[in-house]
């Protein structure tokens, strides 16, 4: 008999539970959402990172790399021959922009100096020297002729240089 006393007790109940239920399923809802995007984007992942093992990385920007070293190489000459400083400034600024898209494409320009011990893996003895000079050390670079290029640990193009012997 008291819950006929208060006949609207249990209405307001029942009309509470119905206004959250709409709530619940949209909480629910939401979460199952964020559960499928959440899969989703490890699979993507997951396809992306096996996608770059089986092609070997970079492989699809090699050709990209190869052409953006020939400009490398063009702008370089240009720097060093340049007439006025202006024009080497200009040349050089261009010249390391490219080697920065390069070494952002996982590239990497290869300079050796005089002095540094000659890297088969890298470079290429274009001619060499006597080693008969008090500085000279056989099997060390004399100059560099040619900068080289490495992409994802491959020589591509190795440095030209002249090698003491």
């Amino acid at each position: 008999m008291t819950e006929s006393a208060d006949p609207s007790a249990p209405e307001s109940l029942v009309a509470e539970v119905a206004a959250s239920e709409p709530i619940d399923r949209l909480a629910e809802q939401v979460s199952d959402l964020a559960r499928v995007v959440t899969r989703q984007s490890l699979t993507l992942d997951r396809l992306v990172a096996s996608d770059k093992a089986r092609s070997g990385g970079q492989a699809a920007d090699r050709p990209l790399l190869v052409d953006l070293f020939a400009l490398y190489t063009d702008a370089d000459v240009c720097a060093r021959s340049a007439e006025s400083e202006r024009e080497a400034a200009a040349f050089t600024a261009l010249r390391d922009g490219l080697e920065r898209l390069i070494v952002g494409r996982d590239g990497a320009v290869i300079n050796p100096c005089a002095g540094d011990e000659f890297d088969v893996a890298v470079m290429e003895a274009a001619d060499t020297l006597s080693a008969d000079d008090a500085s000279a050390t056989k099997g060390r670079v004399a100059e560099m002729i040619r900068p080289g290029l490495v992409v994802a640990g491959r020589s591509v193009r190795p440095a030209m240089v002249t090698v003491y012997v």
